[in-house]
């Protein structure tokens, strides 16, 4: 690190748990952060402000009016752009140093798997099923951690899943893909706006703590926020043996 980069990021230097060493992982870490919307955004700040070297942003959508809310990447003047390009921006300005890649598309196939084999940890803000049981299964073929948030109405939810510990369950065993579960989002519940930004920070604080290897993971819990009474909880999560995606391996 240079002079600017060791004042930049003193005060997690100044951390036992992170220190000069700790600091140097994250410089040197590619993230996926898959949605940049609600949660991205917070998450996505926290890890460029952070210091994280690499931050490929991925989403399809473009700034809406009904985003800004909550969504704090995005600005007025942006109404209209790209989420990607939006918040390349926006990291751009908080901290230069990250080196942000903006794909203004909907990961899927051959370019989600791409992107979560070049990535050292993978974050799941996005809001349907179908793209989050996509980033499991990628995530469990190439031995990436993955750590998963949502948030609808006053409710929250966020945990990790990491093939590499082999007693830590994935999204799959949580919620398996093909059951009848009720998909609910922002546009037709509503979202409490600081819900967001507490639901992505967590996440950040999670993808921080496995790029620099301090601390316990949410790996085999699933930690849930009541924010109209402000009450967490925290559920142990176990892997289901026979599970489709997780269980042969």
């Amino acid at each position: 690190m240079n002079d600017s980069q060791l004042l930049r990021y003193s005060r997690h230097i100044l951390l036992p748990q992170i220190g000069i060493e700790g600091q140097e992982k994250l410089l040197a870490s590619r993230v996926l952060v898959v949605g940049a919307g609600g949660l991205g955004s917070p998450a996505a700040l926290y890890l460029a402000a952070a210091g994280v070297g690499t931050l490929v942003l991925a989403d399809g959508d473009t700034v809406d009016l009904t985003n800004l809310q909550r969504q704090i990447l995005h600005r007025n003047n942006r109404i209209g752009r790209p989420k990607a390009e939006s918040g390349r921006e926006a990291l751009f300005e908080i901290n230069p140093e990250c080196s942000v890649i903006p794909l203004p598309e909907r990961l899927a196939g051959t370019r989600l798997d791409d992107e979560i084999t070049a990535a050292d940890v993978v974050l799941d803000c996005s809001d349907n099923f179908a793209t989050r049981h996509a980033i499991n299964r990628a995530c469990i073929k190439y031995c990436k951690p993955l750590v998963s948030g949502a948030a609808i109405r006053f409710d929250g939810q966020v945990s990790v899943f990491d093939p590499r510990q082999r007693d830590s369950p994935c999204y799959h065993c949580l919620f398996p893909e093909g059951q009848d579960v009720e998909e609910v989002r922002c546009a037709v519940m509503g979202v409490f706006a600081p819900l967001t930004g507490i639901i992505g920070s967590v996440q950040a604080a999670e993808a921080l703590k496995l790029l620099i290897g301090c601390g316990t993971s949410l790996a085999g819990r699933l930690l849930l926020l009541e924010g109209l009474t402000m009450e967490w909880r925290s559920i142990n999560i176990p892997r289901d043996p026979g599970c489709a995606v997780c269980g042969a391996m």
